[in-house]
């Protein structure tokens, strides 16, 4: 038995872990302000705690997490990005939360001049104005041990009137 200092054995590729390809989770952190709107202030701060928390997991299991956190400053930066709802955070691509619920969010409608939704999380029954960490966690794991999720479907998008009435406001500021 060879001692490798590297951990692999010498008996040629795919004899090990060491010579698998890393799993890539890239999760998108999408918001439309970070100074001023108290939910994406809040879901930023979630985001990095879940990930603080969840990152000895991933490590274990090999996963490279990239995290892009994209301020939505315009209408052709929203529909780029497919953005429906603000604060969105996406693994992989899949939303964390499919269906979008929002409420009146003062923090934004002070931003802009003019009354605006932003997103409002659903997670284990209840409604919170910030996803909670174990929400994102949750979502992450699911990306990392969960089965291919090919059957999701992405419908045909189109920027929420909500969105374009933020946009909007922002240009006539």
């Amino acid at each position: 038995m060879s001692n490798n200092s590297s951990g692999c054995c010498s008996a040629g590729s795919g004899c090990c872990s060491c010579n698998q390809e890393k799993k890539q989770i890239i999760i998108d952190f999408l918001y439309l302000d970070l100074i001023v709107c108290t939910r994406c202030q809040g879901t930023d701060t979630s985001l990095d705690e879940a990930l603080l928390e969840v990152s000895a997991v991933l490590n274990a299991t090999g996963a490279e997490v990239v995290v892009n956190k994209i301020n939505v400053i315009t209408e052709e930066l929203a529909r780029q990005y497919k953005f429906v709802s603000s604060p969105t955070i996406r693994v992989n691509g899949h939303d964390i939360q499919m269906d979008v619920k929002e409420s009146l969010c003062e923090s934004c409608g002070d931003l802009c001049g003019d009354e605006v939704d932003c997103r409002v999380w659903v997670y284990q029954g209840n409604e919170y104005t910030v996803p909670p960490k174990a929400m994102i966690i949750e979502a992450i794991l699911k990306e990392v041990y969960g089965t291919d999720s090919k059957g999701h479907k992405e419908g045909k998008f189109s920027l929420p009137e909500n969105l374009k009435k933020f946009y909007d406001a922002m240009k006539n500021k």
